[in-house]
């Protein structure tokens, strides 16, 4: 398959951050990271949202005014009256595209172009063609698929004129919960959880009854320990006709984040290059890429190798 032109994506951040951080975090993004789309907006928990709103609209003028697409992004879980209406407000958006995170802001937006985010879980082909019929045009993979079904879906997604992204950077979201892990670990209820969450601004790591690192939660979500890092599997990913590239929001320097896989992407470094720009971050958690080699997804495979 032909290669396809690569786009780079900062997708939403998952974290509770301070309104004045998340403001200056995206700021920054605007003026120097090398990213052509920036996913924008709360898609944990709808109680954090109003907590932004203050800088919603500054960041996304700002992001504009830089040359980047915003793409307003949905809950991925909603369980409430409140998380329904703030769904159904963010898919009112007409000036930009929206992605749907959920069956019901994919049901909000049908019939118009939009965006599907990785927690629809788009396994097969036959989802692929559900949604792009309803206006999907651009997909982003969920994290478990094998590099093998991510090329099935690839040819799938050609014919219908569909884009697919991939996330090649940051902690993979594994699952959603109703209840907030966050606060039940600070002897709160979700109702009372003031915030707790805004402590952990990568998210709370646990460890197994024998002290080892095992997951990590962010509120009702539960993330893996290891930071996915694909920057040795870019060229067979680009190979197989993935066209977008996903790097998921952390605490580190984002920009450097973006500019190593941009120079990945673009062939200025090899992928070791990358790797050891990375690696040089120091984030405090090792990497992994086992999913796309159809491995557990908590290890690592020092190989380009993916057949």
């Amino acid at each position: 398959m032909n290669e396809a032109r690569t786009e780079l994506t900062l997708g939403p951040n998952l974290f509770n951050w301070a309104p004045e951080q998340w403001r200056d975090f995206y700021f920054r993004i605007a003026d120097e990271a090398p990213v052509e789309t920036v996913y924008l907006g709360e898609t944990i928990c709808s109680k954090r949202a109003p907590l932004f709103d203050e800088h919603y609209e500054a960041i996304a003028e700002r992001l504009r005014a830089a040359g980047k697409t915003v793409v307003h992004a949905t809950l991925g879980e909603t369980a409430s009256q409140v998380d329904r209406r703030l769904v159904g407000e963010v898919c009112q958006r007409v000036s930009d595209l929206v992605e749907a995170n959920d069956t019901s802001a994919a049901y909000h937006l049908r019939g118009r172009p939009h965006c599907i985010g990785p927690l629809m879980n788009v396994y097969n082909e036959e989802t692929l063609r559900f949604l792009a019929a309803r206006g999907a045009r651009n997909i982003c993979l969920p994290a478990e698929l094998p590099f093998a079904s991510v090329g099935v879906l690839c040819t799938a997604a050609a014919a219908e004129g569909v884009t697919l992204e991939v996330q090649v950077f940051g902690r993979q979201s594994l699952a959603l919960s109703a209840r907030c892990y966050h606060a039940r670990a600070h002897g709160r209820t979700k109702d009372t959880c003031r915030f707790v969450c805004e402590n952990d601004p990568d998210g709370l790591a646990l460890t197994t009854l024998d002290g080892k690192p095992f997951l990590v939660v962010n509120g009702i979500q539960t993330l893996s320990y290891e930071y996915v890092c694909l920057a040795q599997e870019i060229p067979a990913l680009k190979a197989a006709g993935v066209s977008r590239f996903r790097l998921s929001p952390h605490a580190c320097d984002m920009v450097l984040v973006a500019s190593s896989f941009r120079d990945l992407l673009d062939g200025r470094i090899a992928p070791s290059e990358a790797l050891a720009r990375l690696d040089a971050l120091q984030l405090g958690a090792p990497f992994s890429n086992g999913f796309l080699h159809g491995q557990p997804g908590h290890r690592w495979t020092m190989s380009e190798n993916l057949n």
